[in-house]
Formats: structure tokens, sequence, C-alpha cells
């Protein structure tokens, strides 16, 4: 009788548990999706054309806080199309490291093996809490709207002026970018600090009010959730990504609609069509965002 006690006893912690296990994930995915369209997608994306006929190359600002995966964001695009693990963007592995790695403003084109794609990403150096460390919000700010010129290295203490060799007085519209991508970390989102995101709210309004696009990209989902590192393809099915999720457009005001989960690759030697198919989708609705706005041909 002890012994049929005690395998009462333990019931329900195991009830408890699974039904934690069982809780955790969706029935069906709040969010429809096609894990079948990544060669679609790829061959879509690489017969864009700018809807302004004067601009060649649409230009993109990747911001985020540092250790995000701004860098990292940046290869694996780059990993999808070359259909290899690429690392043009250099990336700091080194545990621990709280600040940024990117001191310069760099732009990265996409290759389809030989051909470029019609769309730079520019790495930034990534946005810390303190005043007087990262990149300045004066200076995103700025680079978006075209004054800043590749190849700046940024200043800890003082926002670029028009003395500065890289400053350009009168941008063209082939110098601004048309789209902001943040880049936050779904691993750690909720602990973002205030004053980070006081900085992030600051560049929004300034960049919102001349009408560019605005996309977040949330990284590292595999480590955010225990579902998602098994299976990619439960990502939306995850109750705990789509929370983080939420916190992301929380801390941005960033819509749902414009919120993408990612897992960028990081210690593969080899590309995996899961990871490049959600990394597609959000660069399709980067693009639709920024040729919209390229659309209006307005100056800021």
């Amino acid at each position: 009788m002890g012994s049929s006690q005690s395998q009462t006893m333990q019931q329900p912690g195991k009830q408890q548990k699974t039904m934690t296990m069982i809780t955790s994930e969706l029935e069906t995915p709040w969010r429809p999706f096609d894990w079948g369209q990544k060669e679609a997608l790829r061959k879509w994306l690489e017969n864009l054309t700018p809807s302004n006929p004067d601009v060649k190359d649409i230009k993109i600002l990747v911001v985020g806080p540092a250790g995000a995966g701004k860098s990292s964001f940046i290869n694996s695009i780059n990993s999808a199309f070359q259909g290899h693990i690429s690392s043009k963007a250099l990336v700091n592995s080194a545990g621990g490291f709280s600040h940024s790695f990117t001191e310069k403003l760099k732009g990265f084109t996409i290759k389809n093996g030989k051909t470029s794609l019609p769309f730079v990403f520019f790495d930034i150096m990534g946005l810390e809490p303190e005043e007087f460390h990262g990149s300045k919000t004066e200076d995103i700010i700025k680079a978006v709207f075209g004054h800043v010129k590749d190849g700046y290295k940024f200043n800890k203490e003082q926002s670029i002026d028009y003395k500065d060799q890289h400053y350009t007085s009168d941008p063209s519209l082939s110098d601004q970018c048309f789209c902001v991508v943040y880049v936050l970390d779904g691993n750690t989102v909720q602990f973002t600090d205030d004053r980070l995101i006081k900085k992030l709210e600051i560049i929004r309004k300034k960049i919102s009010d001349k009408g560019i696009a605005q996309v977040i990209v949330m990284t590292k989902v595999d480590e955010a959730c225990p579902l998602v590192k098994n299976d990619l393809r439960k990502v939306y099915t995850s109750k705990k990504i789509k929370k983080k999720m939420e916190l992301c457009s929380g801390h941005t005001g960033v819509p749902m609609t414009n919120i993408f989960p990612v897992k960028n690759y990081h210690d593969e030697i080899d590309i995996k069509d899961d990871v490049d198919v959600l990394i597609l989708k959000a660069l399709e609705q980067i693009f639709h965002n920024a040729n919209d706005r390229l659309k209006d041909n307005e100056t800021y």
C-alpha cells in the first residue's frame, strides 16, 4: 500500500510537468508560414528592381544593442544567397563581451554568386545604455538621412558634424536609407535596460517623422526557447517566442506585422533551409517597406 501511495503522490507532479510542457506550445501556428518557400523567395529577391530609377541600391541601416547579432544577421543573409557560410561582416565571438565590436559605418552588398543584389546593408556601432558608450543616437539618425559616409569611425564622445571629411552636407536620394532594421536579442529582450529603450525611442521618433520604414529582426530564437532549439519550425507555435516578440514591439513601437524571429548562423559550417527561409522572409518584408518609402521620391 505504501508503494501505491507513493506512486499516487508522484502523479500530480508529473502531470504538472507534462501540462507545463504542453501549454508552452500552441496547437496551431499563430502566424501561418510556408517552410517550403525558400527557393521562391530567393528567386524573387534576386530579380528585384528599386521603384525609383535614380536609385541603384536601396540602403538599409542595421541598428541594435551591442551583441544582439547585427553583423551575424548580415552574414546570414549573405550565406542564404551564396549557398555557404559567409563571414563578410566581422563578428566578435568572445563570451561576455558587452561593448560593440563594430566601430565604423560599413556597407555590405549581398551577392548571388558574382551578381550583386540591389540593396546594401549598413552595419553600425552597437547601442549601449551608457551615455558615452556605443553609437550615439544623433549619428544613427544622420546615417539614416545620408549625412554619414561609408567608413566613418564613430566617436563615443561626440556626434559627427559638417567639418568631418565623412560628413555629407547635401545628401542625394541614393545616399539615404529607406529602412531601419532593429536587431534585438530574443534571449535577453526582457532584460533590456530602460536607458537603451529610451535611445531606441529617440531614433524611432526622429525617423518616423520622415516616414522611414522600420522592421525588427529578433535573433537567437533557438537560445530563447527550448522548443525552438530542438525544432526551428516551432518558432510560430512557441508561446515564449510570441511573448518575446510582443516585448520587442512594446520596447520600440514597431507593430508585430513588422517583427521577424530568426536564427543567425553562429557555429554551423553548412547552411540549412529552415534557417535560410526565416532570414529570406524577413528580407522580403524589409525590401517591401524600403521600396514603398522610395516610391515617395522625397529627400529628407
